[in-house]
């Protein structure tokens, strides 16, 4: 793929918007996407709000467990 160079003027307005935009010559016609890079460093892991403590109760527990099979058939049945 080859590279094109813009000028900060430009640069500066793709980073604002800080999502995917067109980008159209003077009389409007599309000429492509610009879609921002992501940087995962901005993200943080989402996770389940759950201890240790609880998976291990959890794990001893005799509480009824179901399969993915089972919930997606409950499910469809809603």
């Amino acid at each position: 793929m080859q590279r094109v160079s813009i000028d900060s003027a430009l640069l500066s307005q793709l980073l604002t918007i800080g999502q995917p935009v067109e980008l159209c010559n003077e009389s409007g016609q599309v000429l492509g996407k610009f879609i921002p890079a992501i940087n995962m460093a901005d993200w943080e892991p989402v996770g389940p709000d759950i201890t240790r403590e609880e998976l291990d109760r959890r794990l001893r527990s005799n509480e009824k467990r179901y399969t993915t099979e089972e919930v997606l058939a409950h499910l469809e049945r809603r």
